[in-house]
């Protein structure tokens, strides 16, 4: 096999292939060029999101070409694949905005050279296309029959599916063609749930240009799915109480970031090694063999240097090892800002739990607290009338508010 497929799936990336063999013998004559895209449904992307670009590093490190497509036009619609419901519909100038978010993001973590890698965006294609054309391009290469049988319309069919939804595939597929047409891409990768809409992009390449090693082998086409990573315990990763873990510093502080990873379950620890770290597989091996709090430590810190730079990593390391080891640089903790004034007359427990965000609400913050959850500077409070002042100010001047054993808040004074 291939070299870079071994490396996809020694690292757990490998799901399903349209044609293994084939992709393994042509990526043994040389590189390919090769796709992987995201609607920019969202202000930032979210760590769920980075499987296939990390695929992406690994593939183009093998000397692989790839193209990173901004789903410009598609976002328009909406991708039902893993969808319960329609998605919100939102304007194209927030898309358009979107789109320049995640560029920057996916940029800075893969580093588009123009040569090695490089994005575009389906906008371009898609944009101002005729609709009845391209229905009769390219929606006659479709059958309805078959299109119902792939799971992301079985399971919407149950609750719903809107008439623009069922078009996506129709619009996914052409991507590979344009990409194909432009740019001689002859692989698309994805998530599992991705698999109707990426074999109906080899489907139509072939249809619309013979793409078969029999007849054309110049116009051949491949899809590569990784398996939807979940956790140990079945929920989806990448996912809090507080929502996703998102890649934007204003949506999850590089601490809370960081803290995600450090949390994790022992069991998940070397799998999300082997998926988000570009560690040797012997290392990795060989750090999970041990502490395992060390290790997930660790597994936080590489995500961390990846995602945010090293800088960032060792701030968040820091802090974490302040607050829950005695040790490090208490000003990398969280902190929360409060008025001299305001302590001076006291301020609620609860109310202090929600507006330092330890806590989202004040009838949370009362179980936390009911339930001995929650602890200034080390000693749990279990009054919920109780009133913080300037007497818990400890000897350095500030509070080290926790709730629970994992979420805490250094309180200081402004």
């Amino acid at each position: 096999m291939n070299k870079a497929l071994e490396i996809l799936k020694s690292r757990g990336f490998f799901a399903q292939c349209t044609d293994e063999k084939g992709l393994s013998d042509l990526m043994d004559k040389g590189p390919v060029t090769f796709y992987v895209g995201c609607d920019p449904t969202g202000p930032s992307l979210h760590i769920g999101h980075m499987v296939p670009f990390f695929a992406l590093r690994h593939l183009r490190n093998c000397g692989h070409r790839g193209i990173a497509l901004i789903g410009g036009g598609t976002a328009r619609i909406g991708d039902p694949s893993g969808k319960t419901e329609m998605r919100k519909m939102i304007s194209y100038d927030q898309i358009d905005e979107n789109s320049e978010n995640i560029k920057k993001q996916l940029d800075k973590f893969i580093g588009f050279d123009g040569e090695t890698a490089f994005s575009d965006n389906n906008k371009n294609w898609l944009a101002g296309m005729n609709y009845i054309d391209f229905l009769r391009d390219i929606g006659s290469c479709f059958s309805v029959n078959k299109m119902l049988t792939f799971e992301a319309y079985k399971q919407r069919l149950e609750k719903g599916l809107s008439f623009i939804e069922f078009n996506y595939q129709l619009l996914q597929a052409y991507d590979f063609l344009m990409l194909h047409q432009r740019h001689n891409c002859v692989l698309q990768i994805g998530g599992d749930d991705q698999w109707g809409n990426i074999t109906a992009g080899v489907d139509l390449i072939r249809r619309k240009l013979g793409g078969t090693a029999e007849l054309n082998a110049e116009h051949q086409a491949f899809g590569l799915t990784f398996p939807l990573i979940t956790r140990s315990d079945g929920k989806k990763m990448g996912k809090t109480e507080k929502g996703a873990v998102f890649l934007d510093k204003s949506l999850t502080s590089v601490f809370d970031f960081f803290q995600y990873w450090r949390n994790v379950a022992d069991p998940d620890v070397e799998k999300f090694f082997k998926l988000f770290t570009f560690l040797p597989l012997d290392e990795i091996s060989a750090i999970c063999c041990g502490d395992i709090n060390k290790a997930k430590e660790r597994l936080a810190f590489e995500v961390t240097s990846i995602i945010h730079g090293k800088d960032e990593a060792e701030k968040a390391l820091d802090g974490a090892r302040a607050a829950f080891c005695g040790e490090g640089n208490r000003e990398m903790m969280p902190s929360f800002t409060v008025l001299k004034s305001d302590l001076e007359k006291g301020i609620g427990l609860l109310s202090l739990m929600t507006s330092s965000g330890l806590t989202s609400s004040n009838s949370d913050a009362r179980r936390l607290v009911a339930g001995n959850g929650a602890s200034i500077n080390g000693n749990v409070i279990s009054d919920v009338k109780y009133t913080v002042t300037v007497g818990d100010l400890d000897s350095s001047g500030e509070i080290i508010l926790k709730a629970g054993k994992k979420k805490f808040t250094r309180i200081v004074i402004g």
